[in-house]
């Protein structure tokens, strides 16, 4: 069974910026690159987990998932 990758452009704008905020962090305290990326490229990036996890996030490769809350149906007979 094959995983299935979310669409990068499903996101809303704010959830976007938290996943890749996190990711940087986490890149920061030196997890792991989820991409190959040659030297070259991190220093066209100068090394920074913000464009490095943008990267990770097109990639579409995030470790991190989002949780959205279900509407409440209202039930019209009350």
């Amino acid at each position: 069974m094959q995983k299935k990758k979310q669409d990068v452009n499903s996101y809303t704008r704010y959830e976007k910026a938290r996943m890749i905020g996190s990711r940087a962090l986490q890149i920061s305290m030196g997890a792991p690159f989820l991409v190959k990326l040659n030297k070259e490229d991190l220093e066209h990036m100068k090394y920074n987990p913000i464009e490095i996890s943008k990267a990770e996030f097109n990639a579409g490769v995030l470790p991190i998932t989002v949780k959205r809350p279900f509407p409440r149906k209202i039930n019209p007979n009350t």
